[in-house]
């Protein structure tokens, strides 16, 4: 589990254990860096994660407001049985079809959040640090520029599927190349392109190429000798995207 990752985790729990009420303001960034004895980007960064999962709301020139949390706490063990390569196959089918709505939904706000969560996730490969959090935000905001709430929570749910999996936390352990990062940099920004064009085939294909980018990567890092290995689930990319 990376650092910002557990301080997100020691939030959470907090405010499920009622230390923060919904409507609550949480202490300012700068004083939650020093409780934890970790720099403010880490703590940002675990910020943008809650938000990400609804436990806080980021308001700008305010602060950051606890949201209503459902009364059970997901425990650490929940969705333990699926495969990375299972989730990822689902996240493949899901997400392609989610860029190609989006590219046909998108609104100006939209194109300018994730051309802001592009910039950020640059950010954070120029100066060496995790752009995990960057890498979520821009596929919440895709998936929040098809402007259906149901396929939000979807996309949501398969990521925080990822986020709770010690299958997929262990594969991704082993992955030290910051390459990858610029990698998944350059496909979200054809990602984007293709929205921008309103061409919900190219955005498709795109965001199918992404994720088959990423198959690949895990590929290469995972034990295909192992018991619990799920990689033979991955099919080709269908003919029709190769039209």
């Amino acid at each position: 589990m990376r650092l910002y990752q557990e301080i997100g985790s020691h939030l959470r729990r907090d405010i499920h254990a009622g230390k923060y009420a919904p409507g609550d303001r949480l202490p300012p960034e700068r004083d939650i860096a020093e409780s934890y004895s970790v720099s403010r980007s880490v703590v940002r960064e675990a910020l943008i994660m809650l938000e990400l999962e609804k436990v806080v709301e980021v308001r700008k020139g305010s602060g950051v407001y606890v949201l209503h949390q459902p009364d059970v706490l997901p425990t650490e063990d929940a969705d333990r049985g699926y495969g990375p390569f299972e989730l990822l196959q689902a996240r493949q089918l899901l997400e392609s079809e989610v860029a190609a709505f989006a590219a046909m939904q998108a609104t100006k706000t939209d194109i300018l959040q994730m051309r802001d969560a592009i910039e950020a996730q640059k950010s954070c490969i120029a100066r060496g640090v995790s752009d995990d959090v960057e890498d979520q935000r821009f596929h919440a905001l895709l998936a929040q520029a098809s402007q259906n709430s149901v396929l939000v929570k979807l996309v949501d749910d398969l990521w925080q599927i990822r986020q709770r999996s010690a299958m997929w936390e262990g594969i991704h352990q082993h992955v030290g190349d910051k390459n990858y990062s610029q990698i998944w940099l350059l496909d979200h920004q054809a990602i984007l392109q293709a929205v921008l064009r309103r061409d919900a085939k190219a955005a498709k294909q795109a965001m199918w190429q992404h994720l088959e980018n990423v198959k690949d990567m895990l590929l290469k890092v995972s034990d295909a000798d192992d018991p619990s290995f799920d990689g033979f689930l991955f099919s080709s990319v269908p003919s029709e995207l190769n039209d």
